[in-house]
């Protein structure tokens, strides 16, 4: 693999990564980098230039799985002696990362160990004078960096590693001693990108006829047949009786919780300290807000009804951290109402319940989204 092509495999990476427009904070990245390689001084060769290009993913808030393929191309020290000859290193493997500190921080150190192989080659003809030295030979790395996260969409990593690899094919042709392999440094920087398809969250069926007692051109979203504030689009149940106390979907509230439907939070958000709603929900995030804004009106015509503002999270993570991240999911929508007009004397809590009452499977996608929620339940 040519210098030249690895970098125009790199750039037609990162341009097709804006059409990939995540709707939450994907489990999946890309990760280009760059660095250099300082090598054993066994090898004869001068520090050169390393790239890589890495997919990832997280298995959970504190360990991230890397599969990169790297390449460097080093000059021979002893030009005279090598012919002029390049040494190029092409690797394949995997690389597991464990960070440390909170989730939600923005900066996190980590620790990393990786296995792969190697494959040893001279650009020119594949050759070192007379003799090939083509090969692939196993190796291992471990090291550390720190990784700062810029938004849920882009991170930077720096890390240093040191690299053995266990060069039975070349090493032979190209050194002055019996060495086993060889230890090498390598020092690189990459920008991360998440990055693939989110989970919708689900929107409302409304009803788009308009009633035959109306004129044809008047709206459903004008319309209230049954006066409980909530327009006929909107009104699940249309022919609710006077005077009840109805939800944001037009229903008659009981003794049980309100689940704020098509309002759900993207992965691992609200963050520590984060205050704006909008960044946090799954987009279309204003889908979430109308709903959001549908249970202020219903609290601010009905000044009787009292309500608990509850959070809830997926199974993914800690269950401590779960717990965190539900009462600050709890938090931003009870802030949310409050901020509206809703007197704090009407609603009670904040309250998370961490990842201890699932309303679906926390084994698929969908199930995580759905679960990723907040509920207002009624106080009697």
């Amino acid at each position: 693999m040519k210098r030249n092509g690895l970098f125009a495999l790199i750039a037609l990476a990162l341009s097709g990564i804006g059409a990939a427009q995540a709707q939450d904070y994907s489990n999946w990245y890309i990760a280009p980098r760059v660095g250099a390689v300082i090598p054993d001084s066994d090898r004869e060769t001068d520090t050169s230039l390393f790239t890589g290009l890495g997919f990832g993913f997280w298995t959970s808030p504190n360990f991230a799985v890397d599969f990169e393929v790297t390449h460097n191309n080093a000059e021979f020290e002893k030009d005279s002696v090598r012919n002029n000859h390049e040494f190029e290193n092409v690797g394949v493997g995997v690389a597991g990362r464990y960070f440390f500190g909170d989730a939600g921080s923005s900066w996190r150190p980590y620790v990393m160990g990786g296995v792969g192989f190697l494959r040893h080659a001279a650009i020119s003809g594949n050759q070192l004078g007379d003799t090939k030295v083509n090969g692939w030979d196993p190796m291992l790395t471990v090291g550390g960096g720190v990784q700062h996260s810029f938004s849920d969409r882009l991170a930077f990593r720096a890390e240093l590693a040191g690299r053995y690899d266990r060069d039975n094919n070349s090493r032979v042709h190209y050194t002055t001693d019996d060495s086993t392999g060889f230890f090498d440094a390598i020092a690189s920087v990459a920008l991360l990108v998440n990055f693939g398809g989110g989970d919708v969250a689900p929107t409302e069926v409304t009803r788009t006829t308009t009633p035959p007692s109306k004129p044809a051109e008047t709206s459903c979203r004008d319309l209230d047949d049954d006066k409980d504030g909530v327009n006929n689009c909107d009104d699940r149940c249309p022919n609710t009786a006077a005077g009840t106390t109805v939800g944001p979907d037009g229903c008659p509230l009981a003794n049980v919780n309100i689940d704020l439907r098509g309002v759900n939070f993207k992965f691992d958000r609200p963050k520590k300290g984060e205050k704006n709603i909008g960044p946090t929900l799954q987009e279309p995030t204003t889908e979430s807000i109308a709903i959001l804004d549908q249970a202020v009106d219903t609290l601010q015509r009905n000044p009787s009804l009292r309500v608990e503002v509850v959070g809830h999270t997926d199974a993914v993570g800690t269950d401590e951290y779960n717990q965190g991240l539900s009462e600050r999911r709890a938090r931003i929508v009870y802030d949310y109402l409050t901020s509206h007009g809703i007197d704090a004397s009407r609603l009670s809590g904040p309250t998370g319940y961490g990842e201890s009452r699932p309303i679906d499977s926390n084994e698929t996608k969908e199930g995580r989204a759905r679960n990723r929620r907040t509920e207002l339940g009624e106080q009697r």
